[in-house]
């Protein structure tokens, strides 16, 4: 009796363990379907002709695949006055996001290496300060930013807003790495001076090699933070240069007596892709820096 009593306690613990383990994939399950239903339905959107989009539902799935509204996009929608497609603000995206991510990454990894193994009377106030950055909104250091591209003549340009956001950037790279390199034994560094090591020798041999996971999730933090950036584009570049995010807010808005759904819904999704791809396929090294101290305070 105590056995079969034993045995039946067991069988209903099993059964409410798949119960609640089934609820909580049903749960997950709902939640994935709520994030991904816009994207199915810009996806399918962009497949479908004006004629197709006019005559059927907004969730419903194209009868042929048509990519004729991916090409107008890419070459020959018009943004603004001019009718070039996104092809040229992709690229004016990819020279500012490039440039600006590695550098300020570079000076994030450099301050943190300072801030903690190489520490000066200070060094607290300072990244007490720099941290204070990191809060400060956007629209604080529009007309300060602004007045200081004027005078270094960078006002309007592609290497202007690289400025922006390398200087903007440098709270949060220095952070991350500050965080990481408080993990990393002074034992070595030390080491390494005894042995005559210099500043730039330790950082370069010994410490930037170790600090992989700090500089995937950075790396990624900044290229999207930077790729999908609105505020500064429209306020620092004009006209040629402005940046992807820019030029698809005039592709939307750029009416010539039809509204052309489908390649609106190409072109966000074209503006997406770099930041989906760098997520896809760097994700899980995102999720292990994470782990590994990258944001830990």
């Amino acid at each position: 009796m105590i056995r079969q009593s034993q045995g039946g306690i067991v069988r209903a613990q099993g059964i409410g363990q798949r119960l609640k383990r089934g609820f909580l994939f049903l749960v997950l399950a709902l939640f994935c379907v709520y994030y991904l239903a816009p994207l199915v339905v810009m996806v399918s959107t962009s497949l479908k002709s004006l004629e197709e989009i006019r005559q059927g539902t907004l969730i419903s799935l194209p009868q042929s695949i048509n990519f004729e509204a991916w090409a107008k996009a890419w070459t020959s929608a018009c943004v603004g006055v001019r009718c070039d497609g996104l092809a040229p603000y992709v690229w004016n995206s990819v020279l500012m996001a490039v440039p600006a991510v590695a550098i300020s990454t570079f000076l994030g990894a450099l301050n943190g290496f300072a801030l903690t193994k190489w520490r000066f009377r200070g060094a607290d106030v300072i990244f007490a300060l720099m941290l204070f950055g990191a809060f400060i909104p956007f629209q604080v250091v529009l007309l300060p930013m602004a007045r200081t591209l004027g005078v270094l003549g960078l006002a309007g340009t592609v290497p202007g807003l690289i400025l922006v956001h390398t200087v903007y950037g440098l709270a949060f790279t220095t952070l991350f790495f500050r965080n990481f390199f408080i993990g990393v034994s002074d034992g070595i560094v030390r080491a390494a001076q005894v042995d005559g090591a210099s500043f730039f020798g330790i950082f370069f041999r010994i410490i930037l090699p170790m600090s992989l996971p700090a500089i995937v999730v950075t790396l990624i933090w900044q290229f999207t933070q930077i790729w999908n950036d609105f505020l500064f584009g429209i306020a620092f570049t004009v006209g040629e240069s402005n940046p992807v995010t820019v030029a698809l807010n005039n592709v939307v808005n750029t009416s010539t007596g039809v509204k052309e759904y489908n390649v609106d819904m190409a072109a966000a999704i074209i503006a997406a892709l770099p930041t989906l791809a760098v997520y896809v396929l760097a994700g899980s090294y995102f999720v292990r820096g994470l782990s590994a101290g990258a944001v830990k305070g």
